[in-house]
C-alpha cells in the first residue's frame, strides 16, 4: 500500500473519530446546561415558594393575634321582650367589639318579629309562619352581610398591623428561621431537588442574621437568593441566600451514563492511532529490510568477484604465474574472505544480541590504554586525510571491566564512522578525551567530518538505518554500526549520546562506570 493511502485513509478515519468525539461532548455539553437551567429554575421556584410561606405565616400570626385580641373584647347580648297589651314576643341577639375607650367599632343584631299565638288562628299561623320564613332569610342575609362587615374590618386592622407594626422589628424577630429551614427543604423536594443545601439570611445592606448550623462554603460561588418580603421598604427587607456543595456531581449524574460512551470511543481513536503507527512502522522497517538487502548485496558481490576473479586467474593457464603473482593472489583471496568474514559476523552479532544469547568475557582493562592504541591505529588512515588524532587523556580512574573484543569493537566502529563519513576532499580531525565525572568514566570521540542532520540524531542508534538511501554506495555498510555500539555501551551498564552539527561534525559521548572485577 503506498504511502499516500495510508495517509488518506488516516486522516479520513482520524476526522471521523474527531468529529464523533466533538459531537459526544457537545451532547454532553447541551445535556449539563439544560439540567443547569432546569436546576436553576427549580430551587428560585422553592425559594420564592418558601419566602411566600414566610409572609402568609407571618400574616396568619398576625390574624390569629388580633382575633384572639378581640374576642378578647367582644360581647353579645340576648333580650326577649312581652308585650302585654297584644301578647306578642319579640326576641333579640346582639353581638360586638368595643374599644378599650368603651366606643363600639362594629356590631351586628339579629331581630325576632312579634308573635301572638293565642288570637291567630291555625291556618293564619301558618300563612304567617310562611311570612316568618322569608322575613327570617332576609334575616340571615344581613347577618352574613355584617358578618362580613366584621371580618372585614379586621383584615384590615390586620394589614394596618403588619405594614405598620411588623416591618419595624428586627429580621430575628420576623423570620422562624427553622420553620424557614423546613419550608425551603419540603419546597426543593416537591421541584425534584433532593441534595443537601446551606443557607444564610443578612439583610439588605448585606449583614448576616442567621447561618444554617452545618454551613460549608463549599460551592458558594454557585448561590442562589430571593428577598424576603419584597413589599416592605427596601431597608427594611431581608436576603436568604442558598448554595449546594454536591451541585455538581447532581447535575453531572445526569450525563454518567455518556461516560462509558466517551471511554469506548477515545479506546478506539487509541487503537486507531496506535494502528496506524504501527502501518507506518511496519512499512518502515520494510523499507529498512529492502535497504538492508541492497547494501547487503553490494557488499558481499565485491569480496565475492575479487575472489572469483583471483581463482580464475590462478586456474587460466594462459596467464603466467610467478612467485609473486600467485602470492598476491593468494593475499587477495585471504583478504577478501576476512572480508567476507567480518560482515557475516558482523549480521551475526546483531542476532546473538536480539536473541539475548552473546555472552560476555569480562576482564579488568584499562581505557586510557584501550583508547591509545586504537588511535594508534587509526593514525595512518586519518593522516591520509590530511587530518590528525588528537588524544586528550585526563581519566585517573580507568580501569573498566568489559569485555575486550566486544568493547574494542564498539569504539572501532566510531572511529571507522568518522572516517568514513568524512567531507570529500577536505582534512579530518578526530578528538579524543577521557576524563572522570563523579563517579563514571567518560570517553569522548569528536569528528570534523559531515555531520548529521537533526531530524536524524534519533534514529542513527537503530538497526539497519542509514542516513544515506539503500541504492547510493557512496559509503559502504548494513546500517548495523551504530545499533551494534549501543547494544554493547548498554549491555555494559554505560551511556551514548550524539551530538552533531550538519558541516562541521559529530560528537559521541560514551558514560560508563567504574566497574570492579567482582561486577559482572
Amino acid at each position: 500500500m503506498k504511502k499516500s493511502t495510508i495517509w488518506i485513509i488516516a486522516i479520513v478515519m482520524g476526522f471521523a473519530f474527531v468529529g464523533l468525539l466533538y459531537l459526544q461532548f457537545s451532547y454532553v455539553e447541551e445535556m449539563v446546561k439544560m439540567k443547569k437551567e432546569q436546576f436553576d429554575e427549580s430551587v428560585n421556584r422553592s425559594l420564592y415558594q418558601a419566602t411566600h410561606n414566610l409572609e402568609l405565616n407571618e400574616t396568619k400570626r398576625y390574624l390569629e393575634k388580633d382575633v384572639k385580641g378581640v374576642e378578647r373584647r367582644a360581647f353579645n347580648q340576648d333580650s326577649v321582650m312581652i308585650n302585654g297589651l297584644d301578647g306578642s314576643i319579640r326576641h333579640s341577639h346582639q353581638f360586638a367589639v368595643a374599644a378599650d375607650d368603651g366606643t363600639i367599632y362594629s356590631s351586628f343584631q339579629l331581630k325576632t318579629f312579634e308573635v301572638k299565638p293565642a288570637s291567630v288562628p291555625k291556618a293564619i299561623i301558618l300563612r304567617k309562619d310562611k311570612s316568618s320564613l322569608s322575613e327570617a332569610t332576609k334575616s340571615m342575609q344581613e347577618i352574613v352581610r355584617q358578618r362580613y362587615l366584621y371580618q372585614k374590618a379586621l383584615l384590615d386592622e390586620v394589614v394596618y398591623n403588619i405594614l405598620y407594626t411588623a416591618s419595624d422589628k428586627p429580621l430575628k424577630e420576623r423570620v422562624n428561621f427553622l420553620m424557614l429551614d423546613r419550608d425551603i427543604r419540603v419546597e426543593l423536594m416537591n421541584n425534584g431537588v433532593n441534595i443537601p443545601y446551606h443557607f444564610t439570611v443578612s439583610t439588605s445592606d448585606g449583614r448576616e442574621v442567621y447561618r444554617c448550623p452545618d454551613y460549608d462554603d463549599e460551592g458558594e460561588k454557585y448561590s442562589y437568593s430571593q428577598y424576603l418580603f419584597q413589599n416592605d421598604p427596601q431597608s427594611k427587607m431581608g436576603i436568604v441566600k442558598i448554595h449546594f456543595p454536591d451541585m455538581s456531581s447532581y447535575i453531572f449524574s445526569s450525563v454518567r451514563f455518556m461516560i462509558p460512551s466517551l471511554a469506548f470511543t477515545v479506546v478506539l481513536l487509541i487503537t486507531f492511532i496506535f494502528t496506524i503507527v504501527s502501518i507506518f512502522r511496519q512499512k518502515r522497517y520494510s523499507e529498512i529490510k529492502n535497504d538492508f538487502i541492497n547494501n547487503m548485496t553490494h557488499e558481499l558481490k565485491t569480496p565475492i568477484a575479487s575472489i572469483s576473479l583471483a581463482a580464475q586467474m590462478m586456474n587460466d593457464d594462459s596467464v603466467p604465474k610467478s612467485e609473486q603473482m600467485t602470492k598476491h593472489l593468494g593475499g587477495v583471496i585471504a583478504d577478501e574472505s576476512k572480508r567476507l568474514r567480518f560482515l557475516v559476523e558482523k549480521v551475526l552479532q546483531m542476532s546473538m544480541f536480539d536473541k539475548k544469547s552473546v555472552v560476555f568475557k569480562k576482564k579488568q582493562l584499562d581505557l586510557n590504554e584501550m583508547v591509545e592504541n586504537i588511535s594508534s591505529t587509526f593514525t595512518l588512515r586519518v593522516e591520509h586525510t590530511g587530518g590528525k588524532i588528537y588524544t586528550q587523556i585526563e581519566a585517573v580512574d580507568s580501569g573498566i571491566y568489559v569485555d575486550e573484543v566486544h568493547f574494542q569493537n564498539a569504539i572501532t566502529n566510531l572511529m571507522d564512522n568518522a572516517v568514513k563519513y568524512r567531507k570529500p576532499e577536505e582534512p579530518l580531525d578526530i578528538y579524543i578525551r577521557t576524563w572522570n565525572e563523579h563517579d563514571r568514566l567518560m570517553l569522548s570521540i569528536r569528528d570534523t567530518g559531515q555531520g548529521i542532520k537533526k531530524e536524524n540524531l534519533k534514529k542513527i542508534f537503530d538497526k539497519f538505518y542509514r542516513v544515506h538511501t539503500g541504492n547510493k554506495h557512496d559509503v559502504k555498510g548494513f546500517g548495523l554500526g551504530l545499533a551494534y555500539v549501543k547494544k554493547v555501551i548498554d549491555l555494559h551498564q554505560g551511556e551514548i549520546k550524539c551530538e552533531s552539527d550538519l558541516g562541521k561534525g559529530t560528537k559521541f559521548t560514551i558514560s560508563l562506570p567504574v566497574m570492579k572485577e567482582n561486577e559482572s
